[in-house]
């Protein structure tokens, strides 16, 4: 009993050290990861088995999603700096609930391929407007556990959806397209009865920033660096890690026999542990530099990622999740957090829009490569590159870290908000 009065004064404390709106967010963020929580851990599984094609074809077809997302994430980030967080974020909910359900429908192959081109450019539309709003609402030294509250609702949800999401599997794939659709309109009226837009306005913004304007300062987050810098190594260590929620899966089933039933606990493992775990860890690794932390992160991909070229075992497949979920709960909130940090006020949606490519890219490229030794070489082969990969993407951090030119960048974007 003393000890569940205690964590609920930890939680409640916790509540009263950010606004209600971040709370909102949070509460709209759980329920539509909710939805997608129910369906992508199964996606590839689903396609492979509805139109009876290999890997290779998967990843053509994420791919293409990736890539149409790419300019989805584009507009949106522009049109949120423009016109705001809020009205982006109900459009991106809303559209990507419809697309969801439309992609369930679809019978033909041709068809499916073509409207991924859609579903793409809709799917992550609001997704610069809610990275740009939790930055608005938080202030410097909140961001990073702010992200990682963050974290811990999404696998929350990550926990819960899988399970569900393999038994209604069993039954039918289309009961996930459509939980996903009607979970992502109830999250977009929560967005819409209880968020205020957080968009900051400024003289020079009402007098400059047209439309064409808000396209064009994608220019100046191109040339910006140290950010770029920071993108690219970014980059190589989500090519690694988004192998978990697309390749993974598929892997397992082909090469070791897992069931869906028994990859969705394997899910859950990493979500569960990111709900008791991550905040603790994220307050630990605010006493060290964040580039550190993330060259520790990518370290811990390097090890899990490469276990499963090695071993065969179901215990140790989860060991590998356990050591891999370590890893992410260092480098995802951190990293948002510097992203945030080297981002301009006026132009946090760009930014965050640009950051938003270290997922999308990877996902349009590593899919279809992995598809490719999967389907013609030794499946194995995919893992030993993994880790070597995040072991590249790990120097690549450590190179940042020695410049000294990424250190002033972040310490003057710390002094101007404090």
């Amino acid at each position: 009993m003393h000890f569940l009065t205690e964590r609920l004064k930890r939680m409640y404390s916790l509540y009263n050290e950010y606004p209600r709106s971040f709370w909102v967010l949070v509460l709209g963020t759980f329920i539509d990861r909710l939805g997608r929580a129910l369906l992508f851990p199964f996606f590839t599984l689903y396609i492979t088995r509805k139109f009876a094609v290999g890997m290779t074809e998967v990843g053509i077809i994420l791919g293409l999603f990736s890539v149409s997302n790419v300019v989805g994430s584009m507009i949106g980030g522009a049109l949120t700096d423009r016109l705001g967080r809020k009205g982006m974020m109900l459009f991106g909910l809303v559209a990507s609930g419809l697309s969801s359900l439309l992609m369930g429908q679809i019978e033909a192959f041709e068809l499916f391929f073509a409207f991924t081109l859609v579903a793409g450019l809709l799917a992550n539309a609001g997704g610069p407007a809610q990275q740009a709003m939790v930055a608005d609402l938080l202030m410097e030294e909140k961001r990073a556990e702010g992200f990682g509250v963050l974290r811990v609702v999404i696998n929350l949800a990550d926990t819960m959806g899988p399970m569900v999401g393999g038994l209604l599997a069993a039954q039918s794939y289309l009961f996930l397209f459509v939980s996903d659709a009607v979970v992502s309109v109830i999250a977009a009226g929560i967005v819409y009865l209880g968020l205020q837009e957080t968009r900051p306005v400024t003289g020079r913004e009402e007098t400059e920033q047209t439309v064409a304007r808000a396209f064009g300062g994608y220019l100046d987050v191109v040339r910006d660096t140290a950010f770029v810098w920071f993108l690219g190594a970014f980059m190589l260590m989500v090519l690694v890690y988004m192998q978990m929620h697309t390749t993974l899966a598929v892997y397992l089933r082909d090469v070791h026999g897992i069931t869906e039933k028994a990859f969705g606990y394997m899910m859950s493992l990493n979500a569960a542990m990111v709900v008791l775990f991550q905040i603790p860890i994220t307050r630990w690794a605010s006493r060290y530099r964040s580039l550190a932390v993330m060259v520790v992160g990518t370290l811990l991909y390097a090890v899990g990622f490469g276990m499963y070229g090695f071993v065969s075992t179901y215990a140790l497949f989860l060991v590998a999740i356990g050591i891999i979920t370590v890893g992410e709960m260092l480098v995802s909130p951190v990293g948002q957090a510097i992203a945030a940090r080297l981002s301009p006020e006026e132009m946090r949606g760009r930014y965050m829009a640009v950051f938003g490519f270290s997922w999308v890219i990877p996902t349009a490229v590593g899919p279809f490569l992995a598809g490719l030794v999967m389907d013609n070489i030794d499946p194995g082969w995919v893992w030993y590159g993994a880790g070597a990969m995040a072991l590249i993407a790990a120097g690549a951090y450590s190179l940042l870290l020695a410049g000294s030119k990424m250190r002033v960048r972040l310490q003057l974007s710390s002094d101007r908000t404090a």
